[in-house]
C-alpha cells in the first residue's frame, strides 16, 4: 500500500511539473515574440464631447509622442509603458479618462473620453470659465466656444472652489442641466445672476420681467410653476406687464405688475384651469372643422405678446365716427335733448312765421263781443 501511494505522488508531482515548464515555455516565447513585433501604428477615438471636441488628435499623439521627440510607429512594444501614458492624459484638463491597449494586429488603441462643459460662468472680478458634470473647474477654449447656460456674479476668483461655495456649485449645476436639456427655456433664459446671498435672478429672452427664482433647491418644480404662468397669464396679457416673477414660494406664483399692483397666482389651480380649457377646445373643435381653436388649446403651445388687456367684462365698441375728440380750448356743448322734444320743437317753428327784420310783429287783437 505504501508502495502504491508513493507511486502515485510521484506522478502527481510529475504532472505539475510538466505542466509548470510548459507554461514557462509560453511565456518565454510569447516574451520573445513581443520583443520582436513593433508598434504598427496607432487609432484614436475620442468620446464625451457631444460633437464639440475641445481636443483633437493632434493635441493627442503631442502627448504621447512628446511634442514629436519620441516616434509611436515601428517602436519595440516592450518599450511602451501604457499605464504611465494613460496617466500622461489625464493630466490634460479636458481628459476626464484615458485607455491604452494594443490589438492583435499590433496596432496602439487609445480611447479618450473628454469632459463637458455644463454651463459659463463669469465671476465678479470678471473672469470667465466653466465647469463640467463633476463640478470641476474648466478653462476657455480657442477652439471651440459653447453654448451653454450663463451664470454672472460668482463671488469667488479662486482657482479651486472653497467649501462655502460647494452648495452653490451643485445648485448651478443642477439648474444648468435642467436648462440645456430643455430646448424651451434654453432659448428663453438669456443669463442667470448670482445674488450677494446665493440666490437666482434670470433673466428672460423675451419679456421685460425678472424672474426671482431662489436657490436651486426645488429647481423642477419652480421651472414647472414658471411654465404654467407663461401659459395662463402671459400668453393673455403679453410679455411685458410684469416686472418681477416671484416662484420661489411653494404652489404659487407672486408677480409684480409694473407699479405697485401685487397679483398672486395659485399653480394647482393653474392646472386645472390649463386642463378644462384644453377639454373645452377639443369639444369646439369636435362641434364645428371651421372653428379656430380656442385660446385654451392656443396657450399650451405659444405665448402670445400682444397689449394687455383689462379682465373686467368689455363693453359693446363705440363707433368713431360718432365720437369726437375733445381738448381743453373746446367749448362745451349742451346736453342732446331726447328725439321727441326735437321733433316737437321743429314742428312749432315750422307752424311760426319768422318776423321780418327791422319790423315789430303786432299783437293778436281779441274781436269785441256782440
Amino acid at each position: 500500500m505504501k508502495g502504491k501511494r508513493h507511486i502515485r505522488r510521484m506522478l502527481i508531482f510529475g504532472g505539475w511539473t510538466i505542466v509548470a515548464a510548459g507554461v514557462l515555455v509560453l511565456l518565454v516565447a510569447a516574451i520573445r515574440n513581443r520583443k520582436e513585433k513593433v508598434c504598427a501604428g496607432y487609432e484614436i477615438s475620442l468620446a464625451g464631447g457631444d460633437g464639440q471636441w475641445f481636443m483633437n488628435k493632434k493635441e493627442v499623439v503631442e502627448i504621447l509622442s512628446n511634442n514629436g521627440s519620441v516616434s509611436l510607429k515601428g517602436r519595440a512594444l516592450e518599450r511602451f509603458d501604457l499605464r504611465k501614458m494613460e496617466d500622461k492624459l489625464q493630466k490634460n484638463v479636458w481628459i476626464r479618462d484615458a485607455e491604452l491597449f494594443f490589438d492583435n494586429n499590433q496596432v496602439l488603441q487609445v480611447k479618450i473620453t473628454e469632459r463637458e462643459p455644463i454651463a459659463r460662468i463669469f465671476t465678479a472680478g470678471g473672469n470667465s470659465f466653466y465647469i463640467d458634470s463633476s463640478c470641476a473647474k474648466l478653462p476657455l477654449s480657442d477652439k471651440v466656444s459653447a453654448r451653454l447656460p450663463v451664470f454672472t456674479g460668482f463671488p469667488s476668483d479662486k482657482e479651486r472652489f472653497a467649501k462655502s461655495d460647494s452648495l452653490l456649485v451643485q445648485h448651478i449645476k443642477q439648474v444648468s442641466l435642467f436648462i440645456q436639456h430643455d430646448p424651451f427655456w434654453m432659448a428663453q433664459i438669456a443669463q442667470t445672476d448670482i445674488l450677494p446671498d446665493k440666490r437666482f435672478e434670470m433673466m428672460p429672452m423675451v419679456g421685460s420681467h425678472v424672474i426671482e427664482f431662489g436657490d436651486g433647491s426645488d429647481y423642477e418644480k419652480k421651472f414647472g410653476r414658471l411654465l404654467q404662468f407663461y401659459k395662463l397669464v402671459l400668453s393673455k396679457t403679453g410679455m411685458d406687464i410684469y416686472d418681477r416673477l416671484n416662484v420661489q414660494f411653494d404652489r404659487q406664483v407672486v408677480c409684480i405688475r409694473k407699479g405697485t399692483y401685487v397679483a398672486r397666482i395659485d399653480s394647482a389651480q393653474a392646472a386645472r384651469t390649463i386642463q378644462s380649457l384644453a377639454t373645452s377646445a377639443q369639444r369646439a373643435m369636435s362641434d364645428s372643422a371651421a372653428r379656430q381653436p380656442t385660446s385654451g388649446q392656443g396657450m399650451l403651445t405659444s405665448v402670445n405678446t400682444s397689449p394687455a388687456k383689462s379682465p373686467t367684462t368689455e363693453k359693446p365698441p363705440i363707433s368713431v365716427a360718432n365720437v369726437s375728440k375733445r381738448t381743453n380750448n373746446s367749448p362745451k356743448t349742451p346736453p342732446v335733448k331726447g328725439r321727441s322734444y326735437e321733433n316737437s320743437k321743429s314742428a312749432k317753428k315750422n307752424n311760426v312765421a319768422k318776423p321780418a327784420a327791422g319790423k315789430r310783429q303786432a299783437k293778436a287783437v281779441m274781436p269785441k263781443r256782440a
